[in-house]
């Protein structure tokens, strides 16, 4: 109820609100009556349908959230579908609510995700994509990987009201804190938590974040979870979707395609599958000119390629910190502890390579010039 009037008092006025919750771990058979009585309470206008004209189908069940299909059969024989969403638990430990409601708003009316149709105790309903999500093996194909380019390219010129300071570095240290006093009762979690050492951790942070200072890189209102199941294509209309903005926030622009470039890789985190130095260029050029992609200098491409390739050092470990967070306080079944060590000791493998990059780079004399 308290995200629902919050979202209310920032913004989001005359969108419907319910107080109602509905248990994120329930059978599908047990899910649907809890879910039509949302929808009931939620959009009066359907308050007095029988339950048989609602039917609800799982679309995803990702690792943060549920996401499920409603239809809707109304008296006059129309059918109408929509999305709703039910937040996974704890997950208020890693992401803001209030600032992905108000974004929504924002973006919606720039044409990006769905439309925000109201808002509930653990959740959100939004309108329903006609598309198919994508798969990481998709996101490689040059055509797709130039169209994401151009889309991420306007979705970083939407102007979202409130503070623009960049969240990556507030964000890791937030979960660096959270994650590195956390205690495990399941012996099998404490065993390998046991092995990390913080103090390690701690030195990458900061050394990371003194280099990618140095950058300057520009600060645009990010994404910041573009893998592939956050797009989605409807092919017949060739139409491209960004969806799910809940960890978007004001964030530095290579941070943003640095960890979808990161996302080609899946959850299985096969970094072979990260994308070549000419793909990458690929798509630089068609995220800073997509009408001239062949017209952008080699001075903007090798600025930009530095600028993503610190900041997917920064992806890392970001989502490995995020991980043991949800290995706590997560009860979807996923190995985030394993995770966690995926993500941080491929960092580790990519650092010294990364960091040789930028730092050729930065000591170039026009670049000292410019940045002392």
């Amino acid at each position: 109820m308290e995200i629902a009037e919050g979202a209310c008092d920032n913004l989001i006025s005359k969108i419907p609100s319910s107080p109602l919750t509905v248990d994120h771990s329930l059978s599908n058979t047990h899910i649907k009556p809890k879910i039509v009585e949302l929808c009931k309470d939620l959009f009066n206008h359907w308050s007095n349908l029988d339950d048989s004209h609602f039917s609800v189908e799982t679309v995803s069940g990702g690792i943060t959230n549920l996401l499920l299909k409603v239809s809707v059969r109304e008296d006059d024989g129309k059918n109408e579908s929509m999305t709703v969403r039910l937040y996974g638990p704890n997950t208020e430990y890693v992401i803001n609510r209030e600032r992905e409601l108000q974004a929504i708003q924002h973006l919606s009316a720039a044409g990006f995700g769905a439309k925000l149709l109201g808002v509930f105790g653990n959740g959100m309903v939004q309108s329903f994509i006609d598309a198919r999500t994508l798969t990481p093996s998709d996101m490689k194909n040059p055509k797709l990987a130039a169209e994401i380019a151009k889309q991420l390219r306007k979705f970083h010129q939407v102007e979202i009201p409130g503070s623009k300071e960049p969240q990556v570095w507030n964000d890791v240290l937030k979960f660096f804190k959270n994650a590195s006093t956390l205690q495990f009762e399941d012996g099998e979690k404490k065993i390998k938590y046991e092995t990390i050492s913080f103090q390690e951790v701690r030195n990458e942070i900061i050394e990371l974040k003194e280099l990618t200072d140095r950058l300057n890189a520009p600060v645009v209102f990010a994404h910041n979870d573009l893998l592939s199941g956050n797009l989605m294509l409807n092919e017949d209309k060739e139409k491209l979707y960004f969806i799910d903005f809940e960890y978007g926030s004001y964030n530095y622009r290579g941070f943003d395609i640095g960890n979808h470039f990161n996302e080609y890789a899946g959850y299985d985190c096969d970094y072979n599958l990260y994308p070549s130095k000419d793909e990458q260029f690929h798509f630089f050029k068609h995220y800073l000119d997509s009408d001239q992609p062949n017209e952008v200098s080699d001075k903007d491409l090798e600025a930009l390629y530095v600028e993503t390739s610190s900041y997917m050092l920064a992806s890392h470990l970001y989502w490995a910190l995020w991980a043991l967070i949800q290995a706590k306080m997560s009860p979807i079944d996923f190995d985030y502890i394993s995770y966690f060590f995926m993500r941080y000791n491929e960092y580790k493998k990519q650092k010294e390579n990364y960091f040789s990059l930028a730092k050729s780079y930065l000591s170039k004399p026009e670049l000292e010039e410019r940045f002392s």
